[in-house]
């Protein structure tokens, strides 16, 4: 993994990385409180029109896994500055955002990221104030700096323990590896708050809004606005990964 993405934390933490798997973080968010009989995490095949239709309406929030290539990185740093100067003019203080300072851990901030902007009438069905997911957000509100919500999570020996067992679960499909290994891919959230599209990064300062989009177009412009760009910067490469957080379905 680059250096920009496996910034240590002051405690030098570094963590196996999850898998883009459906399953399996299904499980992993079922046992951090989540009630998965409401929504679940499911694949989407393509950013095309047939592939969306297959996705129960109502989508919730999007997280996808790009490659970590050079034309990514470079877009990335050249975008920062950006970033920075229209901090204080970004319209984004009703969205939920924090840094990743543990190495290896965006697939939990992908999580976090997703399930803490999700429609308030579903978090609260969905979430009990009880479960670790609804004692994290009670002490990171939305408010709370990034840094501070990063600094709290990299204290927390629990969501440690529940992202290691994850990492290790039969319902991986490869093997995790070495902990040193070089990661080349990243997860990132996508949601709908107040209007807004919003790419979540915790490599990023903050937020990044993509335009507007509604309930009903939220799948869509997620894919088409946000996913899309980032495959379009990079023609040749295969490897993303895409789930919506979607409806459960009787099936299911």
């Amino acid at each position: 993994m680059p250096t920009s993405e496996a910034s240590a934390t002051k405690k030098g933490n570094k963590w196996f990385p999850l898998e883009s798997n459906p399953s399996l973080l299904n499980s992993y968010i079922s046992k951090l409180g989540f009630d998965t009989s409401l929504y679940q995490f499911v694949d989407v095949f393509s950013t095309e029109e047939w592939a969306l239709g297959m996705i129960p309406p109502g989508t919730a929030a999007v997280v996808f896994l790009y490659p970590i290539t050079p034309v990514q990185e470079e877009f990335r740093e050249n975008e920062r500055d950006s970033l920075l100067s229209e901090a204080a003019t970004n319209d984004a203080a009703s969205v939920w955002h924090i840094k990743q300072r543990i190495g290896n851990a965006c697939g939990t901030i992908g999580i976090l990221h997703a399930l803490a902007n999700i429609p308030d009438p579903l978090k609260v069905a969905a979430i009990p104030s009880d479960s670790w997911l609804g004692k994290f957000y009670n002490d990171c509100p939305t408010q709370l700096s990034s840094i501070v919500k990063a600094e709290i999570l990299e204290n927390d020996d629990e969501i440690e323990s529940k992202h290691d067992a994850a990492t290790s679960s039969e319902q991986n499909q490869t093997d995790r590896g070495d902990i040193d290994d070089e990661l080349v891919t990243h997860f990132v959230a996508i949601a709908h708050v107040d209007g807004g599209l919003y790419e979540l990064d915790g490599r990023k300062e903050g937020p990044v809004r993509h335009g507007d989009t509604t309930p009903e177009t939220f799948l869509k412009d997620a894919c088409g606005k946000v996913v899309k760009t980032f495959m379009d910067r990079d023609p040749q490469e295969m490897r993303f990964t895409i789930l919506a957080l979607a409806p459960t379905q009787a099936d299911d």
